[in-house]
C-alpha cells in the first residue's frame, strides 16, 4: 500500500490522521511577510483539491464534475466526515462546490463560498488562450509573474491565514500550490501535482502556514 494510503480508499487519499504538531521536514520554513499574521489558535486546514472536471481548463470556463469526479467526492466525503463537524470552505466554481456537497449533506452544513481561494485568474477569458498561458507560467516563479496574479496570491495566503477554526477546504491545483510554497518558503509556481481529491493538511501556528501532509501526487491536468 502507497505511503499514506487509507485502507480501501482510493489512490487519492493520503492519512486523514489526527495531527497534532510535526511539519513533514525539520527543513521546510515558513515564508515570511505576506505569508504571516499574528493569530493565537493552531487551526488545522484540510485543502482539498476538486474532483476531476468535465471539461479541462482549456475547454470550458466553470465545467461541474464528471462522473468520476462525483465518485471521488463521495469517497472524499466517507472519509473526511469521520473528523469532528468543522468549517467548510469551497472556492464559487461549480467542481469545487460539487466537490464538497457530499460533506456538506454528511455534516449538514452548509459551506462558505470564498472567491480568495478560486482558480488563478488569467489575463484572457478564452479557454483554449487561458490554456496556453496557464501551461507556460507552470515553470516560473511568483516573484517573475505579473501583478494581478501576484495579488491573486497574496490574496489566497490571506484567507487561508485568516481561517480561525478547523477547516475543510475545497480549492485548485494552483491555489493548493500556492499554500505549499508559502509553508515552504519555496517561490515556484508549479511544487507538486496534487491529485484529484487529495488531502493536502496544513496549520496556522501563530500566524505563519506550517505543512503538516502533502497531498498524494500524480500527473494530472490543471484546474
Amino acid at each position: 500500500m502507497p505511503r499514506g494510503q487509507l485502507a480501501g480508499e482510493g489512490s487519492e487519499f493520503n492519512g486523514l490522521r489526527r495531527i497534532a504538531c510535526v511539519s513533514t521536514t525539520k527543513s521546510a520554513r515558513p515564508c515570511e511577510g505576506a505569508c504571516s499574521t499574528k493569530a493565537n489558535k493552531v487551526p488545522t486546514l484540510y485543502l482539498i483539491r476538486h474532483g476531476q472536471a468535465a471539461a479541462r481548463w482549456d475547454e470550458e470556463a466553470d465545467p461541474g464534475l464528471s462522473d468520476e469526479g462525483r465518485e471521488q467526492a463521495a469517497r472524499a466525503s466517507s472519509t473526511l466526515s469521520s473528523l469532528s463537524p468543522g468549517v467548510i470552505v469551497t472556492s464559487p466554481m461549480r467542481r469545487c462546490r460539487e466537490t464538497a456537497a457530499p460533506l456538506e449533506a454528511s455534516w449538514a452544513r452548509k459551506a462558505v463560498i470564498n472567491d480568495q481561494i478560486s482558480e488563478i485568474t488569467s489575463p484572457t477569458v478564452d479557454p483554449a488562450e487561458r490554456g496556453n498561458w496557464l501551461s507556460g507560467i507552470m515553470a516560473g516563479r511568483w516573484n517573475e509573474m505579473d501583478p494581478e496574479s501576484g495579488n491573486w496570491r497574496q490574496g489566497v495566503i490571506e484567507a487561508l491565514l485568516a481561517i480561525e477554526q478547523d477547516s475543510v477546504i475545497y480549492s485548485h491545483f494552483v491555489a493548493i500550490n500556492v499554500a505549499v510554497g508559502c509553508a515552504t518558503d519555496d517561490d515556484k509556481v508549479l511544487i507538486f501535482r496534487p491529485e484529484n481529491c487529495s488531502v493536502t493538511i496544513i496549520n496556522n501556528d501563530d500566524g505563519r502556514l506550517r505543512l503538516l501532509e502533502r497531498g498524494v501526487e500524480a500527473i494530472t491536468k490543471i484546474g
